[in-house]
């Protein structure tokens, strides 16, 4: 090769690969001129009926309203959520796939030893919609109103006071795994098949303690059948403005722990589709119908960007990376 062709060679590449982001950028930009131009499908890793289910039904109704072209929910349970995880990770990446997925997905990193996809590479974060605090009630037997007389009874009963949970795994379960390693005390977790079967144990009295979704609990609180130890959230949230939180009843700053909900897509999914999708979550969430009926629900409107979202969920990857490995929990 002569030496003008050495020279010339890298030159001609480099205005190459630059038309081709060019043509690239351009064509994935007219692309989401035209989004959707089909029905867009919205898994779901959960059974009908729940908390995730009745989020993304609203927000379906509402992006197919907004958009003239249908957006169907598919619920795909199984796994706590991998299954539809893994079809939405494998789906074309066009924006005519998109997953409401939970705060478990981050957990799910290290709760299973083998993932079909990766939870941080393999996915396009476009939004949240809601969030929610847990909380942890115990029934009026426990000598303990607050996180502070709890943490001396447990100091003082180390193992014996019980727990119930939803599951093994679940952001439940994992709420008291990180009170019990901040406070530095030793908890029976009593893990149940959903919240609905260990808030009746904890008010039959079957387990001392409860961690729960707040909307499970907070009828019982009301009526005085289960008493408040504290929210999980790092402030008062304004579901329940006179509850307070661990980490203050505590004394335990640091301490937070928050379902969220947010919708994602496959990894390759074009960035105009993606900010396309998140404009339309975030003009939703200023709808008053739509705010409303997620305080209904339970929930708190939360919306963020894509780039927020990508960062909460590596933070939470890592953060529930060191919970489940102090407390020795593995689904497999």
């Amino acid at each position: 090769m002569s030496r003008y062709a050495q020279f010339v060679a890298p030159l001609a590449f480099a205005a190459f690969a630059a038309f081709a982001s060019l043509v690239a950028s351009e064509a994935a930009a007219q692309s989401a001129v035209t989004y959707p131009n089909k029905t867009v499908r919205m898994l779901v890793g959960f059974a009908p009926g729940g908390g995730t289910d009745a989020i993304a039904r609203l927000f379906a109704q509402k992006l197919s309203d907004a958009w003239g072209q249908s957006v169907v929910v598919d619920n795909r349970a199984g796994a706590g959520g991998n299954i539809a995880a893994e079809l939405t990770a494998k789906a074309v990446a066009d924006g005519h796939t998109l997953l409401m997925t939970v705060a478990a997905h981050a957990v799910n990193a290290s709760l299973y030893s083998k993932l079909a996809y990766d939870p941080v590479k393999d996915f396009a974060p476009v939004s949240l919609v809601a969030s929610a605090p847990n909380i942890i009630t115990a029934h009026p037997s426990v000598q303990a109103r607050s996180a502070r007389e709890l943490i001396a009874l447990a100091k003082a009963k180390p193992g014996e006071i019980t727990y119930g949970s939803a599951g093994n795994g679940t952001t439940m379960h994992l709420t008291m795994e990180l009170f019990a390693t901040m406070a530095g005390v030793q908890l029976n977790h009593i893990p149940y098949k959903g919240g609905g079967p260990s808030a009746i144990a904890a008010l039959a009295g079957q387990t001392q303690l409860l961690s729960s979704s707040l909307p499970t609990a907070l009828p019982h609180v009301r009526a005085g059948k289960l008493n408040v130890i504290g929210v999980t959230s790092a402030q008062r949230t304004p579901l329940a403005p006179d509850l307070p939180t661990i980490a203050e009843s505590a004394g335990l700053p640091g301490y937070e722990v928050k379902e969220w909900y947010g919708v994602i897509a496959p990894a390759a999914t074009p960035a105009a589709i993606v900010n396309k999708v998140n404009s339309e979550i975030e003009r939703q969430l200023q709808d008053r119908i739509v705010s409303e009926r997620l305080t209904t629900l339970g929930f708190e409107p939360t919306r963020n960007t894509p780039a927020q979202f990508a960062a909460l969920i590596k933070s939470d990857v890592s953060k529930w990376e060191k919970v489940v490995r102090a407390s020795g929990v593995r689904i497999d």
